[in-house]
Order: structure tokens, then sequence, then C-alpha cells
């Protein structure tokens, strides 16, 4: 985009438009943050994050997204908390997806749905499946687990 200007007020008018342009930014970083769903509290051994087609490696603070996958290896394991203050904690060789979580904090409403590909998964449901039983479900590829209680361990074998 190309700018002339052709008089002082024109020139007034431009400069105004960089904090102008600095609040649109703010805003937008603002509803950047509002896609975490999750912080890693807990990681031992090889644990790597998979987002928009990069793979990092997971680190203790990383803050988790809708569509992330986590990935252990034979010595690693991670432990996350959710927004709704849900604990997951995948062990070894261990893929795990989180494939939505929308999360109303005021009322506690909202679905939470992730998938364990393979390795084994520790879930304390937090306040969301809690107020809404079946706001909470675990896929494998063999079945569909619905969150009822407040606490379970599920295994898939490779």
């Amino acid at each position: 985009m190309k700018c002339v200007m052709t008089d002082s007020r024109t020139k007034l008018h431009e400069r105004k438009r960089g904090p102008a342009l600095f609040a649109v930014l703010a805003m937008c970083c603002s509803l950047a943050s509002a896609a975490e769903i999750g912080q890693v509290k807990v990681v031992r051994g090889q644990v790597d994050l998979e987002r928009n087609g990069q793979t990092l490696p997971a680190k203790v603070g990383m803050r988790l997204e809708t569509a992330d996958v986590l990935r252990t290896g034979a010595d690693g394991s991670v432990g996350i908390t959710m927004a709704d203050n849900s604990l997951l904690s995948a062990g070894s060789n261990s893929i795990l997806s989180l494939d939505r979580f929308d999360y109303d904090p005021t009322t506690n409403q909202g679905r939470f749905d992730t998938q364990l590909q393979k390795g084994s998964l520790s879930v304390i449901s937090g306040r969301m499946a809690k107020q809404s039983p079946d706001a909470m479900t675990v896929r494998t590829p063999t079945a569909i687990l619905g969150v009822r209680g407040t606490e379970f361990v599920v295994s898939v074998d490779p």
C-alpha cells in the first residue's frame, strides 16, 4: 500500500494510525491467546508437541491449543492441566490428540474431546465434566469413552 501525504492534515492523520494499528494488533494478540486450552505441567523423557505441521519438544509451561498432538517416547510421560482444571497424564509411547476444547469458565459448560491413539492416559476430570457428565469424551481406535466419573485410566495397545 502506497501512502502519499499532500498536506499537514494528512500527515497528522498518518501519524495517528500508528497507535490505532498498535491497538488493533494488541486486540488480535489477546484473541490469539484465547485459543490456549491448557498447559504442560510435567515432562519426563522424550515428549514432543505437534502443532500446525511442526514438531517441537514439549517443555513445562508450554501453552496448549486445540488440535495439538502430544507424543511420548519409550522413556516419556507428560502431565497437562486444562483450562477447566482437568488433569491428564499420558504414559510412555503415547499419542494424545486434543481435538476439541470449548469451555465457558462462567458457567463451566462446554465440550472436551480428546483421542488416545496408543499408550496410556490417566484423567481426573475438571469443572466441565463435573458440571455436565457427558461433556468429555476420550476416543481410542476401538471405543469412545464418555466420562461419567471423576477419575479413570485408559490404555491402548498398538
